[in-house]
């Protein structure tokens, strides 16, 4: 495949987070001039270790998207934005509404506003989400499933995800969603919950504790960072993904007691426990959700490449290095 990103000018915001670093990586293998933008909130997924080993690859910019005088200098002569800068913890959007809806709503539309005013032949690929969903009344999930968030997060990235829609269909931006699932691998915020569950059973684990299980039998599916990130590639690459919306999902379906036995198997110790939902916690989970990615599939050919089991060893073994940066 013709390598489209060699030279390319390239912004990625959320660039020091999980998803953002893992692209930059690829990017920058790929030729990519890249700029990265991250606030470097201390409760979001950003860190600077992310990059290690690269970082003379890239330009980054320390600033917080919510600061729409930033915007237009940023994108202006961009040939490609990965948007991935956000708020992702589904509690905390709960406890702080606000501050949500001005970094997952109100930013993005500056975002859009600015790309419009100043560079709009831009190609935008957005990570939504599938909290869009809310409590799936059908599995596998596809994209044409209601749209029924069960939290503010998932109603703000909702919007966002509509407005990426409206500006590529009324002003011409050539703009694509990606709905996430669980997102996991290396690079991911381990010091809590704020990002993915998974991040803190990782951490447990290492720092030899138990695990506890909410609930214990919900479905998911989990997709390898890397397999993400080659879905994001995939999708800027392609002239056919214009306004479209494409879920991702993971090579397996799992119960999530099932994942916490299976984590503790490949870690060779520790162990876990199966708890009752917090009360904060239960009116706010969507229970069982795995998706169906037939539709990037058959467009776009992708497939998640990893098992659940490699995705989970080479996580352990890069925190085992390396956790230490990201306590």
């Amino acid at each position: 495949m013709r390598n489209e990103f060699d030279g390319a000018k390239v912004l990625i915001t959320g660039g020091l987070g999980f998803i953002g670093s893992n692209l930059a990586r690829r990017l920058a293998d790929l030729g990519a001039d890249l700029t990265l933008v991250d606030s470097l909130i201390p409760e979001y997924g950003g860190n600077l270790f992310n990059i290690e080993g690269f970082r003379d690859r890239m330009h980054v910019n320390i600033s917080d998207v919510r600061d729409t005088y930033s915007l237009e200098p940023l994108v202006r002569g961009k040939d490609y934005l990965f948007n991935l800068a956000g708020q992702t913890s589904h509690l905390d959007s709960m406890v702080n509404p606000v501050s949500d809806l001005e970094i997952n709503c109100r930013a993005q539309l500056s975002i859009l506003e600015a790309c419009r005013a100043c560079n709009p032949g831009i190609k935008i690929i957005f990570a939504s989400t599938r909290q869009i969903y809310g409590r799936p009344t059908r599995l596998p999930v596809t994209e044409t499933h209601p749209l029924n968030p069960v939290d503010v997060n998932g109603i703000n990235k909702m919007a966002a995800e509509k407005y990426h829609l409206l500006y590529c269909e009324v002003y011409g931006i050539h703009a694509t969603a990606l709905r996430l699932t669980n997102t996991i691998g290396p690079r991911m915020r381990i010091k809590d919950a704020r990002q993915t569950f998974v991040g803190l059973w990782v951490r447990r684990l290492l720092e030899h504790k138990p695990i506890e299980v909410w609930g214990g039998k919900q479905l998911r599916d989990f997709t390898d960072v890397e397999d993400a990130v080659d879905a994001f590639l995939l999708v800027a690459a392609a002239a056919s993904a214009k306004g479209q919306v494409y879920n991702l999902g993971g090579s397996e379906v799992i119960e999530l007691e099932g994942l916490a036995k299976r984590m503790v198997e490949i870690n060779g110790a520790g162990e876990y426990s199966v708890c009752e939902f917090p009360t904060d916690r239960r009116p706010i989970d969507i229970g069982d959700y795995h998706a169906d990615f037939s539709k990037i599939r058959s467009e776009l050919g992708w497939v998640p490449q990893k098992p659940l089991r490699e995705t989970i060893e080479t996580t352990l073994n890069y925190y085992r290095e390396f956790i230490t940066h990201y306590l």
